[in-house]
């Protein structure tokens, strides 16, 4: 009796075994994993979004307060009664591409041709039948390395959107005719392989932005101003980073945040950290300035200074890269501070002295 029962639970060990890994090594279309494995080795800048996990967060119904409140254009709300996807409550996870202009690749002739391509790839409850009825009524469908591609027109037929089904539950679309090209591009090349090493280090994260040197957010980064406050010497610094990330983790009410700068020098990352040290500490200085404290609301100067008390500074050494890397706490209260900063009025210019009469020839006023 004893060894038939322990045969009865060595069997079901082995069956339970066996049907764990038959669901990982089967990976179903619509996970994240199988997600990032479609970012092309041509990618400029990637950005992912997790809708699934950062609805549980208390954070992005704070984040929804501070985003400046837009009515929803008449197309989207068409769009919404014709085919039920509402992305607040359907979309589960989105996945978007820049990749350089092909025609300015092959027409190097003709500057005009410039510019980046978007592909995105989106995970959501779509009704496939009710999508494609609403497509067709404004553009129509073509076959491409076996797909169903939709074309449609949009801002008044200024643009067009391509898009295919790559599942039920999974959608390729991109403002270039051809979203196969996303799926068919070729996943062992060289770059692939480095775009898929530097997303695995952010994949824990529900929303995450990577970008290469080279791309056209780099640049942005370089010469961005944090604080209004200009320095020629960081954007040097980070216009010579080969990878850049920065990835958001909701932890209750706050968004911890971390942003990681790759470089193939360790003087280049030596003077990055020390510049951003020196930086963080320029801030507080001038948060507790005597004037400043008088003319900043109490409020908004200690969520700032909560803000960079969070920041800590880091270096990482990954063999031939060196990194470096920020991590800092965003929290409502800074939120409310940067909206009620975005909306105070600007101070009005001074009005001229009003101009004095002059007395006409003769005495006369």
């Amino acid at each position: 009796m004893k060894r038939h029962l322990w045969k009865i639970l060595v069997a079901a060990v082995l069956v339970a075994a066996a049907i764990a890994a038959f669901f990982h090594w089967r990976r179903t279309p619509e996970d994240a994993e199988s997600l990032f494995a479609l970012v092309p080795g041509n990618t400029n800048s990637a950005v992912y979004a997790d809708f699934d996990a950062l609805r549980q967060s208390p954070f992005l119904a704070q984040f929804y307060i501070w985003l400046p409140q837009t009515k929803e254009s008449s197309d989207y709300t068409q769009f919404v009664n014709a085919t039920g996807f509402n992305y607040e409550r359907d979309l589960h996870r989105i996945l978007l591409c820049t990749q350089p202009n092909r025609a300015s690749q092959s027409n190097s002739a003709n500057p005009g041709e410039s510019g980046s391509e978007l592909f995105a790839v989106a995970d959501g409850n779509f009704d496939r039948k009710k999508i494609a009825a609403y497509a067709l009524g404004s553009g129509i469908h073509v076959t491409l390395n076996g797909h169903e591609v939709f074309r449609v027109p949009v801002e008044n037929g200024a643009k067009q959107i391509s898009f295919t089904f790559l599942s039920e539950h999974r959608i390729a679309l991109t403002d270039s005719p051809d979203p196969t090209r996303l799926v068919e591009s070729d996943s062992e090349s060289t770059d692939s392989a480095a775009w898929r090493e530097r997303i695995l280090r952010v994949s824990g994260s529900p929303i995450f932005f990577v970008t290469r040197k080279g791309g056209e957010a780099t640049g942005a980064i370089a010469n961005a101003s944090p604080g209004g406050l200009q320095s020629p010497q960081l954007a040097a610094l980070v216009d010579q980073l080969q990878w850049i990330s920065i990835a958001g983790k909701p932890e209750g009410n706050v968004l911890r945040v971390v942003a990681d700068g790759e470089a193939t020098s360790d003087g280049i990352a030596r003077q990055l950290a020390d510049l951003l040290n020196g930086i963080v500490t320029l801030a507080q200085t001038g948060l507790n300035d005597p004037k400043l404290r008088q003319q900043m609301p109490p409020q908004t100067r200690e969520a700032y200074l909560e803000l960079l008390k969070s920041a800590a500074v880091d270096r990482v050494d990954r063999g031939d890269a060196k990194s470096v890397r920020l991590a800092f706490t965003v929290t409502p209260q800074f939120l409310d501070a940067a909206r009620n900063a975005s909306l105070a009025p600007a101070p009005e210019a001074p009005q001229p002295p009003p101009a004095k009469n002059k007395k006409r020839i003769g005495g006369k006023k």
